[in-house]
C-alpha cells in the first residue's frame, strides 16, 4: 500500500493562470505559499522561511479558481503530488514538481488579515472526483476553526 497526498493551507501569490483546451478542457495553475517561523536558540533572533507550491487545478476546481481566487487569498488544498519532465528549447530535461488539486476550500479574500474576518468567508470545499469532474459538497471537511485559522495566519508570511 502507498499514499500520496498533498494537504497546504497558504495564501496565493498571484492571480491564477488559466489556458483553455480546443477539446474544451480548463487548467488553472495557482502559485502557494506555506511559511514558517521559529526562533533561533542558539542568537534568540526570529527566522522566517517561505515555501513555493506550483498547484494545478483542472475542470471545475480550475472554472473556480478563474472565476473567485486572487493574489493574497487564503486558500486550504488536498491533492496528490505529481512530478513531469518535459524537454526545453535548448534539448535539456527539466522537471517540475506539482500539486494536483482534488479539493479547495477558500478561506478568506486577499483583504482579509483578522481570522474573524476570514471566518466569515466563503469556507464550502470544492472536491474533484473521478475524471475530474468537481463535485459541490457541503461539509466534507470542518470549516477551519478560529485557533487554527489564527494559528495559520500567524505562520503566513504576508
Amino acid at each position: 500500500m502507498s499514499v500520496n497526498k498533498a494537504i497546504l493551507v497558504g495564501r496565493l501569490g498571484s492571480n491564477p493562470d488559466v489556458k483553455r483546451f480546443d477539446n474544451g478542457d480548463l487548467m488553472a495553475v495557482i502559485s502557494v505559499a506555506t511559511g514558517e517561523k521559529w526562533t533561533d536558540k542558539k542568537t534568540g533572533d526570529r527566522r522566517e522561511t517561505t515555501e513555493w507550491h506550483r498547484v494545478v487545478l483542472n475542470g471545475k476546481l480550475a472554472e473556480i479558481a478563474e472565476k473567485w481566487l486572487r493574489k493574497g487569498m487564503q486558500v486550504y488544498l488536498e491533492g496528490k503530488i505529481a512530478t513531469r519532465k518535459w524537454t526545453d528549447n535548448q534539448g535539456i530535461e527539466r522537471y517540475s514538481t506539482d500539486i494536483r488539486a482534488s479539493q479547495l476550500v477558500m478561506l478568506g479574500s486577499a483583504n482579509d488579515n483578522s481570522p474573524e474576518q476570514s471566518n466569515q468567508s466563503y469556507h464550502q470545499p470544492m472536491q474533484a472526483q473521478g475524471n475530474q469532474q468537481a463535485v459541490y459538497q457541503p461539509n466534507v471537511m470542518p470549516s477551519p476553526s478560529t485557533s487554527m485559522q489564527r494559528a495559520v495566519s500567524d505562520d503566513m508570511p504576508f
